[in-house]
C-alpha cells in the first residue's frame, strides 16, 4: 500500500475515531483518548507504513473497548494518562459494571447513568438491605416475619362486588341561594346538593359557574390540564332532567367536581402530567369516575398531577398554592388541593402513594381524606405501587369527605386490593366514648376543642422498633413503579423526565435493588405492621398531618388520616403590609385501618365550632395584569414531597 494512500486511510481513522467519541457524548476538548490519537498521529507521520497501521490498530482497538464495549477511556480524569494504571483500572471497573448490567438485561444505561447508579445505590441501597437484613434477616427458615404480602387465591375478578351500608346523609334545612357566584362557588357540597334539590339552581347554572372559574384561575395556578366542557354540560342537563322526573340520586345529583389526571375517563386526556405522555386518550373508564357518575356527579375538569404522580412539577408548569401565589402546592394531587382551595370545584379525587394527599391539602388549606388502604377501587388509574396507592377526596369540609368517601367505597371487581370495609356511620359516632391521643407536634387548639367536645384527650406517643420505615417505603414504591414503567426506563424516555432529581434517579437506583432484598423489605414492613397495630391503644390520635416519618409509616401500614386546617399565619417577606396572603396552619387526625369513620367524626366535631375551614384564599391577590412572580426555586428535601 503506497504510503499517500495509508496516510490517507490514517486520518480517516482519526476522524472516524472521534465522530464516534463526540456521538457518544464525549467532549475531544476533555478526552484523554482524543489527545492520544492527536499525538500519536503526529509521532508517526515519518514512520513507515507497519507501525502506522499498528498505531491505529490499537487506537481503534481502545475506541472498540471505550465505546462499544462501554468503558470508555474518556472518562478517566483530564490528569491521568490513558495508559496509566488508574485509568486502566477504571476501564476496567466499568466494563464489568456493564457486564454486570448485561446480566440483568439492562445493558441500555450509558456510561454515565451506570456510574450514577453504582453510586446511588452505594449510598442509599446498601445501607437499607442492611437495616432489614439485621431486622428480620438473621435467623433462617422465615419463621418468625413472614412477609405481609400473601397470596389468597379466593380472590378473583370474579367476586361480585356486596351491597354496603351507606351513611346517613344529613339533611340541611333553610339553605338559601347566594346572590354572587362567588360566594356559591365557596359553598359546601352538602349546602349545594340542598339548593339542586330545592330547584333554587340548576346543574348547567352550577357547572357554568366553576367552569368559569376553571377558565379565569386554571392558567394563573397552572392546576388544570383539561375542561371537561361538552361532557360537563351534557351530563348536567341529564341531572335537571332526572330531577324535573322527579328522580332524585342523593347529595352528589347534579354536582360539579375534578379528577386527577392519572384517573382515566373516556375519549379525553389522561396525560398522568407527563410530557411523554401528554397527548394519551385512554379507552378505559376509571371504576373511580363510574361511581361518582352514577352518583349524579358532574366532570368539569381534569386537574394537574405532578408528573407521573411525583411532586408538583407537570408538563405545564409547577401547581402554585392559592393562599400565596408565590408558593407551590407540592404533591403530586397539587392540582385538586389548588382547585378546591380557589373555589374551581366543590371537591376533587386525588391520590396518594407517599404524602400526596396529606402535604398539597396542608399547603393549600383545605380538608382531604387519605383512607384506608382498600376502600376505594383502583381500576383506570395509573399506579406506583398495588401495595400502597389510595384514592381519596378533596373537599371544604369533613362532612363533604364523608359523602364523597361513601359514594366511592366499595369493592372494585377489577381491583383485587379493594374491599368492602365495614364503616361506622360517621354521622352516629359519639365521640363523648373516645379516648384520643395527641403527639407532641399536635395542634394544642385542635386538642382543647375535643377536650371541649367531650372526648378523653391523652398525652400519646406511637412505637415500634422499625428504622428504616422511609427505606421500606421507597424499596417498595420505587421497584413496584419500575416495574410498571420499565419500558419507558428501557427506552430511555426517561432523559425527557420534568425533573431529573427525581423518578428517573429513583427507577434507576430501583433497578438494582435484588429481589432477595425487595422481600425482606415487605417481611420489616409486615413486623413494622404488627408493632404499630399493638402501639395503637387508643381510638385515634391528633399530630402533625406532614411529618415525614409519619407518612411513611401511615402509608407503609395503610393507616386513614384526614387533614384538617386549624388556623393561618403570616408569610415571611410580604409582598405588602396589608396582603391578605397567608401560610395555612393543619392537623391530621389519624385513626386505626378500617376506622376511617373515627377520624371523620372527630374532624366534624371540631369543625362544628371553628371555621378556619370556610375561609377563602386571596387568588385575586395576584398582581399587576394577573402577572405572577417567579418564586425562588426551593430545594425539596429528598424523597419527601411525593406521588
Amino acid at each position: 500500500m503506497c504510503r499517500t494512500r495509508l496516510l490517507g486511510w490514517t486520518r480517516l481513522l482519526e476522524f472516524s475515531a472521534v465522530c464516534v467519541l463526540l456521538l457518544n457524548g464525549y467532549s475531544s476538548q476533555e478526552c484523554s483518548l482524543h489527545r492520544f490519537i492527536q499525538d500519536d498521529h503526529r509521532r508517526v507521520l515519518a514512520a513507515n507504513s507497519t507501525n502506522m497501521v499498528s498505531s491505529y490498530k490499537k487506537i481503534w482497538e481502545i475506541v472498540y473497548q471505550g465505546v462499544w464495549g462501554q468503558s470508555s477511556t474518556c472518562m478517566c480524569s483530564r490528569k491521568l494518562d490513558v495508559h496509566s494504571s488508574e485509568c486502566l483500572k477504571k476501564i476496567k471497573h466499568d466494563s464489568e459494571l456493564q457486564s454486570l448490567f448485561k446480566i440483568l438485561d439492562a445493558s441500555f444505561f450509558s456510561d454515565n447513568k451506570v456510574r450514577d447508579i453504582e453510586k446511588a445505590a452505594k449510598e442509599f441501597n446498601v445501607p437499607i438491605i442492611k437495616t432489614n437484613r439485621k431486622l428480620v434477616a438473621s435467623e433462617n427458615g422465615g419463621l418468625h416475619y413472614p412477609s405481609y404480602l400473601v397470596f389468597n387465591p379466593a380472590r378473583t375478578n370474579e367476586s361480585l362486588q356486596q351491597a354496603t351500608k351507606r351513611f346517613s346523609h344529613p339533611s340541611l334545612e333553610g339553605v338559601r341561594r347566594p346572590k354572587s357566584d362567588e360566594d356559591i362557588a365557596f359553598m359546601s357540597v352538602l349546602e349545594l346538593g340542598q339548593l339542586i334539590k330545592t330547584k333554587q339552581i340548576t346543574s348547567e347554572e352550577l357547572t357554568g359557574i366553576f367552569i368559569r372559574r376553571l377558565k379565569r384561575y386554571g392558567p394563573v395556578l397552572e392546576s388544570v390540564v383539561t375542561i371537561t366542557e361538552e361532557l360537563a354540560y351534557k351530563q348536567a342537563k341529564e341531572a335537571d332532567h332526572l330531577l324535573v322526573k322527579g328522580k332524585y340520586l342523593g347529595p352528589l345529583h347534579g354536582i360539579p367536581y375534578g379528577l386527577k389526571d392519572i384517573i382515566a375517563v373516556p375519549h379525553y386526556r389522561t396525560t398522568w402530567g407527563s410530557k411523554t405522555f401528554k397527548d394519551q386518550v385512554l379507552d378505559i373508564e376509571a371504576w373511580v369516575y363510574k361511581r361518582l357518575r352514577s352518583a349524579g356527579g358532574v366532570l368539569v375538569a381534569k386537574l394537574v398531577s405532578g408528573s407521573l404522580a411525583y411532586d408538583d412539577i407537570w408538563f405545564g408548569g409547577r401547581t402554585r398554592n392559592p393562599w400565596n401565589i408565590e408558593e407551590y402546592s407540592t404533591g403530586s394531587s397539587a392540582g385538586p388541593a389548588a382547585c378546591t382551595s380557589a373555589g374551581m370545584v366543590p371537591f376533587a379525587i386525588g391520590s396518594e402513594t407517599s404524602g400526596s394527599i396529606t402535604y398539597p391539602a396542608a399547603r393549600c388549606g383545605v380538608t382531604a381524606l387519605r383512607p384506608t388502604f382498600g376502600t376505594v377501587g383502583r381500576t383506570g388509574v395509573m399506579s406506583i405501587s398495588e401495595s400502597l396507592d389510595k384514592l381519596g377526596p378533596f373537599c371544604r369540609s369533613a362532612a363533604d369527605c364523608t359523602i364523597i368517601l361513601d359514594m366511592i367505597r366499595g369493592k372494585d371487581p377489577e381491583d383485587l386490593s379493594s374491599q368492602d370495609i365495614p364503616l361506622v356511620d360517621p354521622f352516629t359516632v359519639d365521640i363523648t366514648k373516645l379516648t384520643v391521643g395527641y403527639l407532641e407536634d399536635a395542634e394544642m387548639e385542635v386538642v382543647d376543642v375535643l377536650k371541649s367536645k367531650g372526648v378523653n384527650m391523652v398525652p400519646f406517643k406511637l412505637n415500634y422498633t422499625v428504622e428504616s420505615a422511609q427505606g421500606i417505603l421507597n424499596f417498595t414504591m420505587d421497584v413496584d413503579m419500575l416495574a410498571h414503567f420499565d419500558e419507558w426506563q428501557r427506552a430511555n424516555l426517561d432523559d425527557q423526565y420534568e425533573a431529573q432529581d427525581q423518578w428517573p434517579l429513583e427507577l434507576q437506583r430501583a433497578r438494582v435493588i435484588p429481589a432477595v432484598d425487595y422481600v425482606q423489605a415487605q417481611r420489616a414492613r409486615g413486623k413494622l405492621i404488627r408493632e404499630v397495630k399493638e402501639s395503637f391503644r387508643v381510638d385515634a390520635f391528633v399530630g402533625n398531618a406532614t411529618d415525614w416519618e409519619r407518612v411513611c409509616v401511615g402509608n407503609l401500614v395503610g393507616i386513614p388520616v384526614i387533614v384538617v386546617p386549624a388556623g393561618f399565619k403570616k408569610i415571611s417577606d410580604p409582598p405588602t403590609a396589608d396582603t391578605r396572603r397567608r401560610t395555612t396552619i393543619t392537623t391530621g387526625i389519624y385513626a386505626p385501618p378500617a376506622h376511617d369513620h373515627i377520624a371523620l367524626a372527630l374532624a366534624m366535631a371540631y369543625q362544628s365550632v371553628t371555621d378556619h375551614h370556610k375561609q377563602r384564599p386571596p387568588i385575586d391577590d395576584l398582581g399587576p395584569n394577573d402577572s405572577v412572580p417567579n418564586p425562588p426555586i426551593k430545594q425539596i428535601p429528598p424523597r419527601q414531597l411525593r406521588g
